[in-house]
């Protein structure tokens, strides 16, 4: 069979591993090697030129989740960001950006692209009608994330590439929080995919890592400047992601599950004023995300109501963590203003409605009775907790 039609859990488990030809083994050997021959060899390899067994192996099973012709692993989600950013970008071009989104993304735009005399336009929304208002002559690029972070807004992915298209405009997306079990961009269109593999593909919060995919033809463009700007990944760690994008599907369909019925339970608690999750049906884009997701991811995001403090509520928290990052096979919290977004001034945050009371739920593949039960405690903790200060 063609590994263009095996399944989303074949192709998690068997493509892109490297077969043992001298033992046998059931697994992709490591080959940690940084120094390899350089005359009379088909490939000449090198780490900083992402082309160490490993890391070739690997970026054809990035390339095959995401239904792209070639993949690329980087350093970090944001090393693979910049990287692409600046393949694409020279001075005098303009980038639109999508106003909802990973609060380093935005940081690095605003204090990195004014030294490179690179233009840039956050829209005023997220509909296609706002990246079309944002498109000036010398827009070369257009970045979107869908599912927002941490808003969980979502973008018409066809609509935008539609768009950029009929201007010749190149197109990116962050596809961190859906990952390519839930969303597939490329078939929506959108050029270049990118993720930080430090969330779902790694998945258990010991990885930091980034990945790239899109066509050849922009894959070699990106390797131009990568191999410049050095943000390769070591193959230890490599081999780390490989071995755990075996359970990708499985982990993140368990989490679309939790992640559901977890949304439903805090929108009928009378203790939550609002949640963000494009899986309820009150959610405003239902509808739009139904139409080009698969499943609705494992985030979300909620606030309490006013007069329970959402740091307080997070350190009574016994069994989810409240901790950085996201998308591990534990359930964790946190306050997006004093992390993701913590980067941006109160006035930027104020704009795309990142509250000081906000907090992100990235819920894990733990009982669901047991998260509840831990929400539950930590809610009447606080609740017990500010009636004994009145009371005082």
């Amino acid at each position: 069979m063609s590994k263009s039609k095996y399944g989303l859990n074949t192709i998690c488990t068997h493509v892109g591993e490297i077969k043992d030809e001298q033992f046998k083994g059931a697994v992709s050997p490591i080959y940690l090697s940084t120094s390899y021959q350089f005359d009379d060899v088909d490939v000449k390899r090198y780490p900083r030129y992402f082309n160490t067994p490993n890391q070739e192996y690997l970026s054809k099973k990035i390339a095959a989740l995401e239904h792209a012709e070639a993949g690329m692993i980087f350093g970090s989600g944001m090393a693979a960001v910049s990287t692409v950013f600046l393949a694409f970008l020279k001075q005098g071009d303009h980038i639109v950006v999508q106003n909802t989104l990973y609060g380093g993304t935005s940081n690095f735009i605003r204090e990195e692209f004014p030294k490179y005399g690179i233009e840039f336009t956050f829209t005023d929304g997220y509909e296609v009608s706002d990246f079309e208002a944002a498109i000036r002559p010398n827009t070369k690029l257009i970045h979107i994330e869908t599912p927002s972070n941490p808003l969980l807004t979502i973008t018409d992915i066809k609509g935008v590439a539609d768009l950029a298209k009929s201007k010749n405009i190149i197109t990116t997306i962050d596809n961190t929080f859906a990952s390519p079990v839930n969303q597939t961009p490329i078939d929506f269109g959108i050029d270049i995919i990118i993720h930080s593999a430090t969330k779902y593909l790694g998945g258990h919060s010991d990885i930091l890592a980034g990945a790239v995919a899109c066509n050849s033809a922009h894959m070699h463009t990106i390797f131009n400047v990568a191999k410049n700007l050095g943000g390769s990944l070591s193959d230890m760690t490599v081999w780390l992601l490989e071995r755990s994008m075996k359970t990708l599907a499985l982990r993140v369909k368990a989490q679309n599950k939790n992640a559901k019925k977890m949304a439903q339970f805090l929108s009928d608690h009378d203790d939550v004023k609002q949640v963000f999750y494009p899986g309820l049906k009150t959610h405003p884009q239902y509808a739009l995300a139904k139409s080009q997701m698969k499943g609705f991811g494992g985030m979300l995001s909620f606030e309490l109501v006013d007069g329970l403090d959402a740091m307080a509520f997070q350190k009574e928290l016994k069994l989810i963590k409240s901790s950085m990052s996201l998308a591990g096979v534990e359930s964790t919290m946190l306050s997006p203003h004093k992390t993701s977004h913590a980067l941006m001034t109160q006035e930027e945050r104020d704009k795309i409605g990142v509250s000081d009371n906000l907090i992100r739920f990235s819920v894990g593949i733990e009982s669901r009775k047991d998260l509840i039960a831990d929400i539950e405690q930590a809610i009447e903790a606080v609740k017990n907790s500010k009636l004994q200060v009145q009371n005082e």
